[in-house]
């Protein structure tokens, strides 16, 4: 006796629905973006037109590339990312300092910090650079009582202008960001830390920045980007930078064109290299807010490498 196996409901054939009329077949037609076609042509050609512009233009390319490793222009790039770090530094230990003492209950600390921070990001840098490049004019000595006493032109050297007009400068605006960070912390969390016995400091230091870390390091990570653009600036205190050693071989050989090049190409190379970084810092910080990280480009190329090879291989064993 053949046991009958129940294999389910029949699938229901294509007919008419409840209403008697016929179905009909859905015609997929694809969706022309024919904007993104004209946009991506003008695109190519403009592109195209500037390259030949450039080509076609009084540049003399070899000087370019003959000058780009000079000996001079690569002390300057050296400069250049020092006066940026440091500057940077200063900057962010200003930073945090000022935007705890705006978030302070204190109204004399609070009101320090609100004139800081409304004077530097209220005046230009570049004028700030230039204020204390000319501080001998009104100060001949600085002079701290028993702790230090100098001439002013000895204090102020290159280096020394370039520090407090770029840091002073980046305070202000690290002062904001790190309020922001602080405030998108959840009150809670400062609230339980202090039931449990914790000082305000330590509960700063350990609890609150931490957490606001997230917020504060991608602008943070722009900001420093900046500042390797904005250093260019140091070049009218005599502080000595790729852009200020490019001009000097620009102007001394007659290729001011060129050592501009020169300089740009640089500039590109420290952005994108400290662009890089960034990335993975806040790869680093975005840990504890999302449950997988997405992959990194090297991730992604080694899966597209690997889902490759296992195609071929699966192929070849058929």
């Amino acid at each position: 006796m053949t046991d009958k196996i129940d294999k389910g409901p029949a699938a229901a054939p294509a007919g008419p629905d409840p209403s008697g009329t016929p179905y009909e077949a859905i015609k997929a037609i694809p969706v022309r973006h024919v904007g993104r076609w004209i946009s991506a042509v003008v695109v190519v050609v403009l592109l195209g037109w500037l390259v030949y512009a450039f080509s076609q233009g009084n540049v003399i390319w070899d000087t370019v590339w003959d000058k780009l490793f000079d000996p001079s222009v690569l002390e300057g790039l050296w400069n250049t990312v020092v006066i940026s770090v440091a500057s940077m530094a200063l900057g962010l230990v200003l930073g945090i300092v000022f935007a705890v003492m705006r978030l302070s209950k204190n109204p004399v600390t609070g009101a320090v910090a609100w004139l800081y921070i409304w004077f530097f990001r209220g005046t230009p840098v570049y004028v700030q650079l230039l204020v204390w490049f000319n501080l001998s004019l009104i100060f001949e000595y600085i002079n701290l009582g028993p702790i230090y006493k100098n001439e002013t032109v000895d204090v102020m050297t290159p280096f020394m202008v370039a520090l407090l007009g770029l840091g002073l400068n980046e305070g202000a605006y690290m002062a904001e960001i790190v309020r922001a960070g602080i405030q998108s912390v959840d009150e809670g969390q400062t609230e339980a830390a202090h039931a449990l016995g914790m000082s305000q400091t330590k509960t700063m230091r350990r609890i609150v920045l931490p957490q606001a870390m997230r917020v504060i390091v991608p602008p943070t990570g722009n900001e420093f980007i900046n500042m390797l653009k904005t250093s260019s600036l140091v070049s009218a205190v005599q502080y000595t930078e790729v852009l200020r050693a490019s001009s000097n071989i620009g102007n001394t050989a007659g290729a001011v064109m060129e050592m501009l090049f020169v300089a740009s190409i640089w500039y590109l190379a420290l952005t994108s290299v400290f662009s890089v970084g960034q990335y993975y810092l806040e790869r680093r910080y975005a840990r504890g807010s999302l449950r997988s990280l997405p992959p990194t480009p090297w991730q992604r190329v080694k899966a597209n490498l690997l889902s490759k090879r296992s195609d071929q291989s699966g192929g070849a064993g058929v």
